[in-house]
């Protein structure tokens, strides 16, 4: 997504990506490449009713990393952060669009909490960012360090035969990692442990929620 310099330019652009994302009608630039693992149809309905809760809560974790790093970038305080930003959120979006795919696969939908989670996380991002970039890049880190954890349960969790979301799981934490440390490597705070467990709160809030509506 392209930053106009102009605030309300800027705002017009976020509602617009967020209703692309809401309305699943992001542009497919990046297709997951699987391997040759056996397609939904290879699973038993209570493996497929297994794997479309757990991606379906997956799916709304990208939602939500859309808002927040959009929000973010909002009040950055500085381009190198904003690039930084934007990056990431690219990435999450591809990773959107991986979920939202295996979804399709799996005849099952995405979150009717979408919007919800969407403009929460969108308002969490903002205020986040006018704390300043290292406050800002620290909620990064924080974050990932959660969705990598999360991410490890969902692999423990998704059934064994179910290879083509294993793939893209596995795919998707080696990306959140890496903006971890991204967003440390710029000089993001280290946050303490009970702000981690306040986040992880809210988190456990969503994953319940989604894995269901």
């Amino acid at each position: 997504m392209r930053r106009s310099s102009n605030p309300w330019d800027q705002m017009i652009e976020h509602v617009d990506h967020g209703l692309k994302i809401m309305t699943g009608s992001l542009p497919v630039r990046s297709k997951f490449q699987h391997s040759d693992a056996p397609s939904a149809t290879a699973l038993s309905e209570a493996a497929r009713q297994r794997s479309s809760q757990l991606m379906r809560v997956n799916h709304c974790g990208e939602v939500c990393a859309q808002g927040l790093y959009h929000g973010q970038s909002t009040t950055a305080r500085t381009e190198k952060t904003r690039q930084q930003l934007r990056i990431a959120a690219e990435d999450e979006q591809k990773h959107l669009i991986w979920c939202q795919t295996r979804l399709k696969e799996l005849n099952s939908h995405t979150s009717y909490l979408n919007p919800f989670w969407y403009a929460a996380s969108w308002v969490t991002g903002a205020v986040t960012g006018l704390l300043g970039d290292k406050v800002s890049l620290g909620f990064v880190a924080a974050t990932e360090e959660e969705v990598c954890q999360h991410l490890d349960r969902h692999l423990e969790e998704l059934p064994e035969d179910d290879y083509r979301s294993r793939e893209i799981v596995s795919a998707m934490k080696a990306d959140e990692a890496h903006h971890q440390q991204d967003a440390l490597d710029l000089g993001g705070a280290r946050f303490p442990t009970f702000l981690k467990r306040l986040m992880a709160l809210q988190a456990r809030v969503m994953t319940s929620s989604t894995r269901w509506l």
